[in-house]
């Protein structure tokens, strides 16, 4: 007989197609999932909130050769596993209502992907939308921000590609098992995605594209981001239920404003009007993301080259590094004259290291 874990019946389970929900209703009549492997049929059966074809399921696949197909399944598709029981299956996703109990893996989730904004929208991207899905991914690669999104046609492979032509993480989740490629065309993206970032599913291999798991995977598309941009959205749109996760999430929600006579910014106006975020430019994602503007305060602060100042101006600059910050602070954090500061701010302007917000208060550039 195998030996088994708690974590192996979790992914069987998964495998049976047994939902999230009903696999919590399990765990909370048995704590040590592993106990099911040999639990007798009559308390299987007496298991309360179960369905009936769902039993019969565990019942019939419960054997140790239906355990090493599935295994020898996932080890030659060269398939990563990650459970709730591991320690990195993804922090975000613990706390998302009705989170994935198992995620399938090509490629690698790293700590650089902590930083994951999810853009998506429309399957037929107009030249507006492709602009400014290029734009912005453009914007946040600088930031080493992992883009996140669904692998579809449209702004999703614009948002994918755009990441991989500029040297950028990215992670496509599937609404389908890792070993189907869907849609088809993108198979060059599937391939290079999962060599230079990941491809992630709940679904075990061989579940095809089915329409109902996509507006499913689209709460694990928000789940792992920070914030969602959508760019082109029909009024009823698998984008629309991606935003509308997010919001559920506590995430940031940001839509690009369109055409009012077209259909492909209905929705993004739509969004608008309720209230997510208008975006213009990367400032507008910035300012309501806190990471995003840790981030852009520490590259400001690598990219400056401190043999260029003197010792008064890097005193001053070190002031600045806090955060925006009126002159007459500085005057008073180092201790110099209101004259002398302002002459070293007008210099440090001068040589693009700081810049003026508003009313004598500085920033670093």
């Amino acid at each position: 007989m195998m030996e088994i874990s708690n974590r192996d019946i979790l992914i069987w389970l998964n495998s049976l197609n047994i939902g999230n929900k009903t696999i919590e209703r399990i765990i909370d009549q048995i704590p040590q999932l592993v106990d099911l492997w040999d639990l007798p049929s009559d308390k299987l059966y007496s298991l309360r909130n179960i369905k009936s074809e769902i039993k019969d399921k565990i019942l019939h696949n419960r054997n140790d050769d239906y355990l090493k197909r599935l295994f020898y399944l996932i080890n030659e598709q060269e398939i990563d596993v990650i459970t709730i029981f591991d320690k990195d299956y993804p922090k975000r996703l613990h706390y998302i209502y009705d989170n994935p109990k198992v995620l399938y893996l090509k490629g690698n989730i790293t700590k650089e992907d902590d930083l994951a904004i999810a853009i998506v929208g429309s399957r037929k991207a107009t030249s507006y939308g492709r602009w400014a899905t290029e734009k912005f991914v453009e914007e946040l690669i600088e930031l080493d921000v992992t883009i996140v999104s669904g692998l579809a046609l449209g702004i999703d492979s614009i948002a994918h590609r755009k990441a991989l032509e500029n040297s950028g993480r990215t992670i496509g989740v599937l609404g389908n098992g890792l070993d189907i490629i869907y849609p088809k065309r993108n198979r060059n993206i599937y391939e290079e995605i999962y060599k230079k970032g990941a491809l992630v599913s709940e679904y075990f291999l061989g579940v095809p594209p089915l329409a109902y798991n996509f507006p499913q995977r689209n709460r694990i598309i928000s789940g792992l981001s920070l914030g969602v941009i959508v760019i082109e959205a029909k009024e009823k749109s698998g984008s629309l239920i991606t935003a509308h996760h997010a919001l559920e999430q506590g995430k940031e929600v940001f839509a690009l404003p369109g055409n009012i006579n077209s259909i492909f910014s209905k929705g993004t106006n739509m969004l608008i009007k309720d209230g997510a975020k208008l975006i213009m430019d990367i400032d507008d994602i910035i300012e309501e993301v806190y990471e995003l503007q840790e981030k852009l305060k520490t590259k400001k602060e690598d990219g400056l080259d401190y043999s260029q100042f003197s010792p008064m101006e890097k005193k001053i600059i070190e002031c600045i590094k806090e955060g925006p910050i009126h002159c007459d602070r500085i005057a008073l954090n180092t201790g110099m004259d209101i004259s002398t500061v302002s002459s070293i701010l007008t210099v440090l302007e001068l040589k693009g290291a700081i810049k003026e917000m508003t009313s004598r208060i500085f920033t670093l550039s």
